[in-house]
Protein backbone atom coordinates (compact mmCIF):
# COMPACT_ATOMS: atom_id res chain seq x y z
CA UNK A 1 0.00 0.00 0.00
CA UNK A 2 1.39 3.38 -0.92
CA UNK A 3 1.61 6.17 1.61
CA UNK A 4 -1.33 8.24 0.16
CA UNK A 5 -3.50 5.12 0.05
CA UNK A 6 -2.52 4.27 3.60
CA UNK A 7 -3.26 7.79 4.75
CA UNK A 8 -6.66 7.66 3.02
CA UNK A 9 -7.41 4.36 4.76
CA UNK A 10 -6.49 5.93 8.10
CA UNK A 11 -8.76 8.90 7.31
CA UNK A 12 -11.65 6.61 6.47
CA UNK A 13 -11.03 4.61 9.61
CA UNK A 14 -10.99 7.81 11.66
CA UNK A 15 -14.27 8.93 10.05
CA UNK A 16 -15.90 5.62 10.82
CA UNK A 17 -14.81 5.64 14.43
CA UNK A 18 -15.03 8.79 16.53
CA UNK A 19 -16.97 10.89 14.00
CA UNK A 20 -19.52 8.14 13.41
CA UNK A 21 -19.85 7.53 17.13
CA UNK A 22 -20.54 11.23 17.72
CA UNK A 23 -23.19 11.25 14.99
CA UNK A 24 -24.77 8.06 16.34
CA UNK A 25 -24.79 9.37 19.91
CA UNK A 26 -26.35 12.67 18.84
CA UNK A 27 -28.90 10.82 16.72
CA UNK A 28 -29.79 8.42 19.54
CA UNK A 29 -30.20 11.26 22.02
CA UNK A 30 -32.35 13.21 19.57
CA UNK A 31 -34.35 10.10 18.67
CA UNK A 32 -34.93 9.28 22.33
CA UNK A 33 -35.96 12.83 23.15
CA UNK A 34 -38.17 13.22 20.07
CA UNK A 35 -39.74 9.78 20.46
CA UNK A 36 -40.42 10.42 24.15
CA UNK A 37 -41.91 13.84 23.47
CA UNK A 38 -43.97 12.51 20.56
CA UNK A 39 -45.16 9.53 22.61
CA UNK A 40 -46.20 11.73 25.51
CA UNK A 41 -47.88 14.21 23.18
CA UNK A 42 -49.71 11.41 21.35
CA UNK A 43 -50.84 9.81 24.62
CA UNK A 44 -52.08 13.11 26.05
CA UNK A 45 -53.89 14.06 22.84
CA UNK A 46 -55.35 10.56 22.50
CA UNK A 47 -56.78 10.70 25.99
CA UNK A 48 -58.07 14.22 25.43
CA UNK A 49 -59.73 13.35 22.09
CA UNK A 50 -61.27 10.12 23.34
CA UNK A 51 -62.39 11.67 26.63
CA UNK A 52 -63.98 14.62 24.81
CA UNK A 53 -65.83 12.38 22.35
CA UNK A 54 -66.81 9.98 25.11
CA UNK A 55 -68.05 12.68 27.49
CA UNK A 56 -69.98 14.39 24.72
CA UNK A 57 -71.72 11.19 23.66
CA UNK A 58 -72.46 9.98 27.19
CA UNK A 59 -73.79 13.36 28.39
CA UNK A 60 -76.02 13.61 25.35
CA UNK A 61 -77.23 10.04 25.88
CA UNK A 62 -77.98 10.74 29.55
CA UNK A 63 -79.94 13.89 28.71
CA UNK A 64 -81.91 12.15 25.97
CA UNK A 65 -82.72 9.24 28.24
CA UNK A 66 -83.97 11.64 30.89
CA UNK A 67 -85.92 13.74 28.35
CA UNK A 68 -87.44 11.02 26.18
CA UNK A 69 -87.13 7.56 27.74
CA UNK A 70 -88.32 8.76 31.14
CA UNK A 71 -91.65 9.90 29.59
CA UNK A 72 -92.55 6.43 28.33
CA UNK A 73 -95.39 4.57 30.07
CA UNK A 74 -94.46 1.92 32.67
CA UNK A 75 -95.34 -0.85 30.21
CA UNK A 76 -94.31 0.56 26.78
CA UNK A 77 -94.94 -1.30 23.58
CA UNK A 78 -92.20 -2.35 21.17
CA UNK A 79 -93.28 0.38 18.76
CA UNK A 80 -93.03 3.02 21.44
CA UNK A 81 -89.57 1.84 22.38
CA UNK A 82 -88.45 1.75 18.75
CA UNK A 83 -89.73 5.25 18.07
CA UNK A 84 -88.14 6.61 21.23
CA UNK A 85 -84.83 4.91 20.35
CA UNK A 86 -84.90 6.50 16.91
CA UNK A 87 -85.62 9.91 18.45
CA UNK A 88 -82.70 9.56 20.86
CA UNK A 89 -80.39 8.35 18.09
CA UNK A 90 -81.33 11.18 15.76
CA UNK A 91 -80.13 13.83 18.18
CA UNK A 92 -77.08 14.54 16.03
CA UNK A 93 -74.33 12.91 18.09
CA UNK A 94 -74.35 9.86 15.83
CA UNK A 95 -74.85 6.73 17.94
CA UNK A 96 -77.21 3.77 17.84
CA UNK A 97 -79.68 3.11 20.67
CA UNK A 98 -81.30 0.00 22.16
CA UNK A 99 -84.08 0.36 24.76
CA UNK A 100 -85.21 -2.50 27.00
CA UNK A 101 -88.43 -2.62 29.06
CA UNK A 102 -91.05 -5.06 30.32
CA UNK A 103 -94.50 -5.56 28.84
CA UNK A 104 -97.56 -6.96 30.58
CA UNK A 105 -96.74 -10.20 32.32
CA UNK A 106 -93.10 -9.27 32.88
CA UNK A 107 -92.00 -10.28 29.38
CA UNK A 108 -89.11 -8.24 27.95
CA UNK A 109 -89.64 -5.92 25.04
CA UNK A 110 -86.88 -4.16 23.02
CA UNK A 111 -86.73 -1.20 20.71
CA UNK A 112 -83.75 -0.65 18.35
CA UNK A 113 -82.97 2.51 16.44
CA UNK A 114 -81.06 0.70 13.65
CA UNK A 115 -80.94 -3.14 13.83
CA UNK A 116 -78.27 -3.28 11.12
CA UNK A 117 -75.99 -1.05 13.12
CA UNK A 118 -76.53 -1.95 16.77
CA UNK A 119 -78.31 -4.72 18.64
CA UNK A 120 -78.30 -6.03 22.17
CA UNK A 121 -75.72 -8.65 21.16
CA UNK A 122 -73.18 -5.86 20.67
CA UNK A 123 -73.40 -4.91 24.35
CA UNK A 124 -70.76 -6.69 26.47
CA UNK A 125 -72.27 -8.85 29.17
CA UNK A 126 -70.10 -7.21 31.83
CA UNK A 127 -71.57 -3.83 30.93
CA UNK A 128 -75.14 -5.17 31.08
CA UNK A 129 -74.44 -6.66 34.50
CA UNK A 130 -73.06 -3.34 35.78
CA UNK A 131 -76.01 -1.35 34.41
CA UNK A 132 -78.65 -3.70 35.90
CA UNK A 133 -77.00 -3.80 39.31
CA UNK A 134 -78.85 -1.82 41.95
CA UNK A 135 -76.67 0.15 44.37
CA UNK A 136 -77.52 0.99 47.96
CA UNK A 137 -78.61 4.58 48.44
CA UNK A 138 -76.36 6.45 50.84
CA UNK A 139 -75.37 10.03 51.55
CA UNK A 140 -72.61 9.68 48.99
CA UNK A 141 -74.75 7.71 46.49
CA UNK A 142 -78.23 9.16 45.99
CA UNK A 143 -79.04 7.03 42.90
CA UNK A 144 -79.59 3.27 42.78
CA UNK A 145 -78.49 3.05 39.12
CA UNK A 146 -75.57 4.65 37.30
CA UNK A 147 -74.35 5.33 33.80
CA UNK A 148 -71.58 2.89 32.73
CA UNK A 149 -69.48 2.81 29.60
CA UNK A 150 -66.90 0.63 27.95
CA UNK A 151 -64.69 0.83 24.87
CA UNK A 152 -64.80 -2.16 22.56
CA UNK A 153 -63.83 -3.14 19.06
CA UNK A 154 -65.90 -4.69 16.31
CA UNK A 155 -63.79 -5.80 13.42
CA UNK A 156 -61.09 -3.14 13.29
CA UNK A 157 -63.35 -0.27 14.27
CA UNK A 158 -63.32 1.05 17.86
CA UNK A 159 -66.65 1.76 19.53
CA UNK A 160 -67.96 3.34 22.73
CA UNK A 161 -70.74 1.40 24.44
CA UNK A 162 -72.70 3.05 27.25
CA UNK A 163 -75.70 2.05 29.28
CA UNK A 164 -78.08 3.53 31.87
CA UNK A 165 -81.37 2.66 33.52
CA UNK A 166 -84.20 5.05 34.28
CA UNK A 167 -84.78 5.30 38.01
CA UNK A 168 -88.26 4.40 39.14
CA UNK A 169 -88.96 1.51 36.78
CA UNK A 170 -88.25 3.12 33.44
CA UNK A 171 -86.54 1.36 30.49
CA UNK A 172 -82.88 0.51 30.25
CA UNK A 173 -81.00 2.15 27.39
CA UNK A 174 -77.72 1.34 25.61
CA UNK A 175 -75.86 3.52 23.15
CA UNK A 176 -73.26 2.43 20.57
CA UNK A 177 -71.04 5.10 19.07
CA UNK A 178 -68.23 4.62 16.52
CA UNK A 179 -64.86 6.17 17.40
CA UNK A 180 -63.53 5.86 13.85
CA UNK A 181 -63.34 9.66 13.27
CA UNK A 182 -61.33 10.06 16.43
CA UNK A 183 -59.03 7.19 15.40
CA UNK A 184 -58.41 8.83 12.04
CA UNK A 185 -57.61 12.09 13.76
CA UNK A 186 -55.19 10.28 16.08
CA UNK A 187 -53.57 8.49 13.11
CA UNK A 188 -53.02 11.85 11.43
CA UNK A 189 -51.53 13.14 14.66
CA UNK A 190 -49.25 10.07 14.87
CA UNK A 191 -48.03 10.63 11.31
CA UNK A 192 -47.37 14.27 12.08
CA UNK A 193 -45.44 13.38 15.21
CA UNK A 194 -43.50 10.69 13.30
CA UNK A 195 -42.51 13.18 10.61
CA UNK A 196 -41.51 15.67 13.28
CA UNK A 197 -39.38 12.97 14.98
CA UNK A 198 -37.71 12.13 11.67
CA UNK A 199 -36.98 15.80 11.01
CA UNK A 200 -35.56 16.13 14.52
CA UNK A 201 -33.38 13.08 13.86
CA UNK A 202 -32.07 14.50 10.61
CA UNK A 203 -31.48 17.86 12.24
CA UNK A 204 -29.57 16.22 15.08
CA UNK A 205 -27.45 14.29 12.58
CA UNK A 206 -26.55 17.52 10.80
CA UNK A 207 -25.79 19.21 14.11
CA UNK A 208 -23.71 16.19 15.15
CA UNK A 209 -21.79 16.33 11.88
CA UNK A 210 -21.09 20.02 12.40
CA UNK A 211 -20.10 19.45 16.04
CA UNK A 212 -17.91 16.48 15.09
CA UNK A 213 -16.18 18.53 12.41
CA UNK A 214 -15.55 21.32 14.90
CA UNK A 215 -14.22 18.92 17.52
CA UNK A 216 -12.33 16.52 15.28
CA UNK A 217 -10.55 19.08 13.13
CA UNK A 218 -8.16 20.01 15.97
CA UNK A 219 -7.86 16.33 16.85
CA UNK A 220 -6.98 15.54 13.23
CA UNK A 221 -4.37 18.30 13.22
CA UNK A 222 -2.99 16.90 16.46
CA UNK A 223 -2.81 13.42 14.92
CA UNK A 224 -1.00 14.72 11.84
CA UNK A 225 1.43 16.64 14.03
CA UNK A 226 2.07 13.52 16.14
CA UNK A 227 2.68 11.51 12.97
CA UNK A 228 5.18 14.06 11.66
CA UNK A 229 6.84 14.13 15.07
CA UNK A 230 7.12 10.36 14.99
CA UNK A 231 8.71 10.57 11.53
CA UNK A 232 11.47 12.70 12.99
CA UNK A 233 10.21 16.21 12.18
CA UNK A 234 10.94 17.47 15.65
CA UNK A 235 10.23 21.10 14.74
CA UNK A 236 6.52 20.29 14.31
CA UNK A 237 4.29 22.64 16.27
CA UNK A 238 0.54 23.29 16.48
CA UNK A 239 -1.11 26.65 16.13
CA UNK A 240 -2.92 27.36 19.40
CA UNK A 241 -6.06 29.46 19.58
CA UNK A 242 -8.69 29.66 22.28
CA UNK A 243 -8.73 28.58 25.89
CA UNK A 244 -10.69 25.32 25.74
CA UNK A 245 -9.47 21.80 26.49
CA UNK A 246 -8.29 21.21 22.91
CA UNK A 247 -6.24 24.40 23.02
CA UNK A 248 -4.69 23.24 26.29
CA UNK A 249 -3.94 19.87 24.66
CA UNK A 250 -2.22 21.66 21.76
CA UNK A 251 -0.11 23.67 24.20
CA UNK A 252 0.87 20.47 25.99
CA UNK A 253 1.82 18.89 22.67
CA UNK A 254 3.94 21.87 21.70
CA UNK A 255 5.67 21.81 25.08
CA UNK A 256 6.33 18.07 24.80
CA UNK A 257 7.62 18.44 21.22
CA UNK A 258 9.94 21.27 22.25
CA UNK A 259 11.27 19.25 25.18
CA UNK A 260 11.72 16.20 22.95
CA UNK A 261 13.54 18.23 20.31
CA UNK A 262 15.89 19.62 22.92
CA UNK A 263 16.59 16.20 24.42
CA UNK A 264 17.17 14.63 21.01
CA UNK A 265 19.51 17.47 20.08
CA UNK A 266 21.41 16.99 23.32
CA UNK A 267 21.60 13.23 22.80
CA UNK A 268 22.71 13.68 19.20
CA UNK A 269 25.40 16.10 20.28
CA UNK A 270 26.60 13.70 22.97
CA UNK A 271 26.50 10.78 20.55
CA UNK A 272 28.44 12.74 17.95
CA UNK A 273 30.95 13.75 20.60
CA UNK A 274 31.33 10.14 21.72
CA UNK A 275 31.68 8.93 18.16
CA UNK A 276 34.26 11.58 17.40
CA UNK A 277 36.12 10.67 20.60
CA UNK A 278 36.23 6.99 19.63
CA UNK A 279 37.37 7.84 16.11
CA UNK A 280 40.02 10.25 17.35
CA UNK A 281 41.18 7.82 19.98
CA UNK A 282 41.41 5.02 17.43
CA UNK A 283 43.39 7.18 15.05
CA UNK A 284 45.67 8.32 17.83
CA UNK A 285 46.28 4.75 18.91
CA UNK A 286 47.30 3.60 15.46
CA UNK A 287 50.71 5.32 15.59
CA UNK A 288 51.93 3.78 18.87
CA UNK A 289 50.28 0.50 17.85
CA UNK A 290 52.30 0.48 14.63
CA UNK A 291 55.47 0.86 16.62
CA UNK A 292 54.37 -1.79 19.13
CA UNK A 293 53.48 -4.17 16.33
CA UNK A 294 56.93 -3.75 14.78
CA UNK A 295 58.58 -4.39 18.12
CA UNK A 296 56.44 -7.45 18.84
CA UNK A 297 57.25 -8.86 15.41
CA UNK A 298 60.97 -8.52 16.18
CA UNK A 299 60.48 -10.09 19.60
CA UNK A 300 58.49 -12.92 18.08
CA UNK A 301 61.28 -13.64 15.60
CA UNK A 302 63.80 -13.75 18.47
CA UNK A 303 61.54 -15.82 20.71
CA UNK A 304 63.74 -18.93 20.48
CA UNK A 305 66.85 -17.08 21.63
CA UNK A 306 65.16 -15.40 24.59
CA UNK A 307 65.65 -16.37 28.18
CA UNK A 308 63.05 -19.05 29.09
CA UNK A 309 61.96 -16.87 32.02
CA UNK A 310 61.17 -13.97 29.64
CA UNK A 311 59.66 -15.95 26.73
CA UNK A 312 56.15 -16.30 28.28
CA UNK A 313 55.98 -12.55 28.93
CA UNK A 314 57.05 -11.83 25.34
CA UNK A 315 54.41 -14.22 24.01
CA UNK A 316 51.76 -12.45 26.12
CA UNK A 317 52.85 -9.03 24.86
CA UNK A 318 52.70 -10.24 21.23
CA UNK A 319 49.21 -11.74 21.72
CA UNK A 320 47.77 -8.72 23.54
CA UNK A 321 49.28 -6.29 21.03
CA UNK A 322 47.61 -8.13 18.18
CA UNK A 323 44.35 -8.19 20.11
CA UNK A 324 44.60 -4.44 20.79
CA UNK A 325 45.37 -3.79 17.13
CA UNK A 326 42.29 -5.80 16.12
CA UNK A 327 40.12 -3.95 18.64
CA UNK A 328 41.27 -0.55 17.37
CA UNK A 329 40.58 -1.50 13.75
CA UNK A 330 37.14 -2.80 14.72
CA UNK A 331 36.36 0.38 16.65
CA UNK A 332 37.32 2.48 13.65
CA UNK A 333 35.07 0.39 11.42
CA UNK A 334 32.16 0.66 13.85
CA UNK A 335 32.69 4.42 13.98
CA UNK A 336 32.46 4.60 10.19
CA UNK A 337 29.17 2.68 10.24
CA UNK A 338 27.75 4.93 12.97
CA UNK A 339 28.82 8.05 11.11
CA UNK A 340 27.34 6.75 7.85
CA UNK A 341 30.64 7.07 5.99
CA UNK A 342 31.08 3.36 5.19
CA UNK A 343 30.75 2.77 1.44
CA UNK A 344 30.71 -0.21 -0.90
CA UNK A 345 33.32 -0.92 -3.58
CA UNK A 346 31.37 -3.25 -5.83
CA UNK A 347 32.73 -5.86 -8.16
CA UNK A 348 31.46 -8.97 -9.93
CA UNK A 349 32.66 -11.96 -7.90
CA UNK A 350 32.30 -15.72 -8.10
CA UNK A 351 30.84 -16.51 -4.68
CA UNK A 352 32.35 -20.00 -4.49
CA UNK A 353 35.81 -18.63 -5.28
CA UNK A 354 35.34 -15.87 -2.70
CA UNK A 355 34.43 -18.35 0.04
CA UNK A 356 37.32 -20.61 -0.90
CA UNK A 357 39.76 -17.71 -0.83
CA UNK A 358 38.50 -16.62 2.60
CA UNK A 359 38.92 -20.11 4.04
CA UNK A 360 42.30 -20.69 2.38
CA UNK A 361 43.74 -17.36 3.53
CA UNK A 362 43.09 -18.32 7.15
CA UNK A 363 44.21 -21.96 6.82
CA UNK A 364 40.76 -23.36 7.61
CA UNK A 365 40.55 -25.78 4.68
CA UNK A 366 40.87 -28.85 6.89
CA UNK A 367 38.08 -27.74 9.24
CA UNK A 368 35.57 -26.35 6.72
CA UNK A 369 33.35 -28.23 4.25
CA UNK A 370 32.25 -26.15 1.26
CA UNK A 371 29.05 -26.82 -0.69
CA UNK A 372 29.05 -24.24 -3.47
CA UNK A 373 29.00 -24.48 -7.25
CA UNK A 374 31.35 -22.28 -9.17
CA UNK A 375 29.84 -19.79 -11.55
CA UNK A 376 27.34 -18.24 -9.14
CA UNK A 377 28.11 -14.59 -9.81
CA UNK A 378 27.09 -11.65 -7.65
CA UNK A 379 27.86 -7.96 -7.66
CA UNK A 380 29.15 -7.31 -4.13
CA UNK A 381 31.98 -5.70 -2.20
CA UNK A 382 34.60 -8.50 -2.04
CA UNK A 383 36.41 -7.06 0.97
CA UNK A 384 33.24 -6.69 3.04
CA UNK A 385 32.02 -10.13 1.98
CA UNK A 386 35.36 -11.54 3.13
CA UNK A 387 34.90 -9.80 6.49
CA UNK A 388 31.42 -11.28 6.90
CA UNK A 389 32.55 -14.81 5.99
CA UNK A 390 35.66 -14.61 8.18
CA UNK A 391 33.60 -13.57 11.20
CA UNK A 392 30.87 -16.18 10.69
CA UNK A 393 33.22 -19.09 9.92
CA UNK A 394 35.74 -18.05 12.58
CA UNK A 395 32.96 -17.75 15.16
CA UNK A 396 31.69 -21.23 14.22
CA UNK A 397 35.15 -22.75 14.54
CA UNK A 398 35.88 -20.97 17.83
CA UNK A 399 32.59 -21.46 19.65
CA UNK A 400 30.99 -24.33 17.72
CA UNK A 401 32.51 -27.58 16.60
CA UNK A 402 34.12 -29.04 13.54
CA UNK A 403 33.39 -29.70 10.85
CA UNK A 404 31.90 -26.34 9.84
CA UNK A 405 29.80 -26.59 6.68
CA UNK A 406 29.39 -23.60 4.37
CA UNK A 407 26.54 -23.88 1.81
CA UNK A 408 25.83 -21.39 -0.95
CA UNK A 409 22.54 -21.15 -2.85
CA UNK A 410 20.51 -18.58 -4.75
CA UNK A 411 16.81 -17.82 -4.77
CA UNK A 412 15.46 -15.31 -7.30
CA UNK A 413 17.48 -12.11 -6.75
CA UNK A 414 19.02 -13.13 -3.41
CA UNK A 415 22.14 -15.00 -2.41
CA UNK A 416 22.12 -17.21 0.68
CA UNK A 417 25.26 -18.41 2.48
CA UNK A 418 24.65 -20.81 5.35
CA UNK A 419 27.33 -21.48 7.98
CA UNK A 420 26.57 -24.52 10.15
CA UNK A 421 28.71 -25.94 12.94
CA UNK A 422 28.42 -29.10 15.06
CA UNK A 423 28.85 -27.59 18.49
CA UNK A 424 26.52 -27.30 21.48
CA UNK A 425 24.47 -24.55 19.84
CA UNK A 426 23.54 -21.13 21.16
CA UNK A 427 21.57 -20.79 24.43
CA UNK A 428 18.06 -19.47 23.86
CA UNK A 429 18.67 -16.45 26.09
CA UNK A 430 21.78 -15.57 24.07
CA UNK A 431 20.25 -15.82 20.58
CA UNK A 432 18.63 -12.33 20.63
CA UNK A 433 21.97 -10.74 21.55
CA UNK A 434 24.55 -12.52 19.35
CA UNK A 435 24.86 -9.47 17.09
CA UNK A 436 25.04 -6.94 19.93
CA UNK A 437 28.32 -5.07 20.36
CA UNK A 438 30.64 -6.32 23.10
CA UNK A 439 28.10 -8.97 24.13
CA UNK A 440 29.65 -11.91 25.97
CA UNK A 441 27.65 -15.12 26.20
CA UNK A 442 29.46 -16.05 29.41
CA UNK A 443 29.82 -13.47 32.14
CA UNK A 444 32.51 -15.61 33.77
CA UNK A 445 34.79 -15.09 30.75
CA UNK A 446 34.77 -11.31 30.16
CA UNK A 447 38.14 -11.56 28.45
CA UNK A 448 38.51 -13.60 25.25
CA UNK A 449 40.54 -13.55 22.09
CA UNK A 450 37.76 -11.74 20.24
CA UNK A 451 36.83 -8.10 20.52
CA UNK A 452 33.09 -8.70 20.88
CA UNK A 453 32.51 -6.70 17.69
CA UNK A 454 32.99 -9.34 14.97
CA UNK A 455 29.36 -10.45 14.53
CA UNK A 456 28.15 -6.86 14.93
CA UNK A 457 30.50 -5.72 12.13
CA UNK A 458 29.37 -8.68 10.01
CA UNK A 459 25.74 -7.60 10.42
CA UNK A 460 26.58 -3.97 9.54
CA UNK A 461 28.37 -5.14 6.40
CA UNK A 462 25.33 -7.23 5.48
CA UNK A 463 23.04 -4.25 6.03
CA UNK A 464 25.13 -1.94 3.86
CA UNK A 465 24.70 -4.47 1.04
CA UNK A 466 20.95 -4.49 1.62
CA UNK A 467 20.94 -7.89 3.31
CA UNK A 468 20.92 -9.39 6.79
CA UNK A 469 22.11 -12.30 8.93
CA UNK A 470 19.96 -14.63 11.01
CA UNK A 471 21.13 -16.88 13.82
CA UNK A 472 19.40 -20.02 15.03
CA UNK A 473 20.03 -23.49 16.38
CA UNK A 474 19.89 -26.50 14.11
CA UNK A 475 16.46 -28.21 14.19
CA UNK A 476 18.16 -31.54 14.99
CA UNK A 477 19.93 -29.95 17.97
CA UNK A 478 23.39 -30.35 16.46
CA UNK A 479 25.09 -26.97 16.37
CA UNK A 480 24.19 -23.42 15.38
CA UNK A 481 23.22 -22.09 11.96
CA UNK A 482 23.99 -18.59 10.65
CA UNK A 483 22.35 -17.60 7.34
CA UNK A 484 23.67 -14.62 5.40
CA UNK A 485 21.27 -13.12 2.86
CA UNK A 486 22.62 -10.67 0.30
CA UNK A 487 21.17 -9.29 -2.92
CA UNK A 488 22.89 -10.71 -6.01
CA UNK A 489 23.25 -7.13 -7.23
CA UNK A 490 24.06 -4.79 -4.36
CA UNK A 491 24.23 -1.77 -6.66
CA UNK A 492 20.46 -1.34 -6.53
CA UNK A 493 20.05 -1.00 -2.76
CA UNK A 494 23.29 0.99 -2.60
CA UNK A 495 22.29 3.37 -5.38
CA UNK A 496 20.47 5.64 -2.97
CA UNK A 497 23.65 6.29 -0.99
CA UNK A 498 26.56 8.50 -1.83
CA UNK A 499 29.17 7.55 -4.43
CA UNK A 500 30.74 4.20 -3.53
CA UNK A 501 34.26 4.42 -2.17
CA UNK A 502 36.38 2.22 0.01
CA UNK A 503 36.43 3.04 3.67
CA UNK A 504 39.87 2.94 5.26
CA UNK A 505 40.97 0.32 7.74
CA UNK A 506 40.67 -3.45 7.85
CA UNK A 507 38.00 -5.64 9.43
CA UNK A 508 38.89 -8.32 11.83
CA UNK A 509 38.23 -11.94 11.26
Amino acid sequence: MTEPAGRAAVTRLRWTSLRLRLVVVFALVALTAAASASGIAYWLNREAVLTRAQDSALNDFRQEMQRRAATLPPRPTQEELRRTAEEISSGGVGYGVVLLAEREGGKPVMGVSDPDRFTLKDVPQSLRTAVDKRHEITDGNPYPYHLFWQRTTRGKTPYLVGGARIVGGGPTGYMFKSLEPERQDLNSLAWSLGIATLLALLGSALLAQAAATTVLKPVHRLGEAARRLGEGQLDTRLRVSGTDELAELSRTFNSAAESLQKKVADMSAREESSRRFVADMSHELRTPLTALTAVTEVLEEEEESLDPMIAPAVALVVSETRRLNTLVENLMEVTRFDAGTARLVLDDVDVADQVTACVDARAWLDAVELDAERGMMARLDPRRLDVILANLIGNALKHGGSPVRVSVRTAEDDLFIEVRDHGPGIPEDVLPHVFDRFYKASASRPRSEGSGLGLSIAMENAHIHGGDITAANSPDGDGAVFVLRLPRDASRPAASGAESEEAGGEDSA
